[in-house]
């Protein structure tokens, strides 16, 4: 997926979930955050983050901010993004041949999936979650706690018994990790319903991706360690 007008600027504060001060070639803009995650560990100040200008000249804000530089690494932090660059990825025939239907946003009982995917003899459930918490090199999801994310996998088990295939894909929004795990010190029920899902006929994916100033794409299947 490739961005448009995209600006390097440095992070000053964020005073809400919502929104980021930014100084742009010299001046000091307000930016809506495309995460409205903690984002702690990444949004320092001082940090060198890069922004998309709306083409909306009747926005509030003219920018969004859509990825940061982490030491050596550059994190794309737009949690729009992982849907997008997945449908793209299937769209070129990865992870299944095949393929007759893709459908963003399918609803299944109580839950509204990121996609269903029929192939010839299967048809499949898929939950996406973009990764952007790391540590010691290792990426963990979530970096806040999911009652949401914890309903998507059982029902997604309970999608087993009715015939479908089922996958959660991890989209991790940054390249070179050593491996995925889900972080049961914030939400150890996220992370004991992942493990149960696995048991029972899940799949459970993590991918990574290649970062740019203006561009995120998905490269290599990463280990998932439970």
């Amino acid at each position: 997926m490739k961005y448009k007008n995209i600006k390097e600027g440095i992070f000053i504060k964020r005073p809400n979930r919502f929104i980021a001060y930014v100084e742009i070639d010299g001046v000091m803009e307000v930016c809506h955050v495309k995460n409205t995650g903690r984002c702690k560990e990444l949004l320092l100040p001082g940090a060198v983050v890069y922004v998309q200008k709306s083409d909306n000249p009747k926005r509030k804000t003219k920018f969004d901010l859509i990825s940061v530089i982490k030491g050596n690494r550059h994190i794309n932090m737009d949690s729009q993004v992982p849907n997008k660059v997945v449908q793209e990825w299937l769209e070129k025939g990865n992870l299944f041949k095949d393929v007759t239907l893709i459908k963003p946003e399918a609803k299944y009982k109580n839950s509204r999936f990121d996609f269903y995917v029929e192939t010839k003899k299967d048809k499949i459930f898929i939950e996406v979650k973009g990764v952007t918490l790391e540590k010691n090199n290792i990426v963990l999801f979530p970096d806040a706690p999911t009652e949401r994310g914890v309903r998507h996998i059982n029902e997604l088990i309970e999608s087993l018994h009715d015939g479908y295939k089922a996958y959660v894909i991890f989209i991790i929004q940054m390249k070179d990790v050593d491996y995925f795990t889900p972080n049961s010190v914030t939400h150890k029920e996220f992370a004991d319903a992942l493990k149960s899902a696995h048991d029972k006929g899940v799949d459970i994916l993590a991918l990574d991706c290649i970062v740019g100033e203006g561009f995120i794409e998905i490269d290599k299947q990463v280990e998932v360690r439970l």
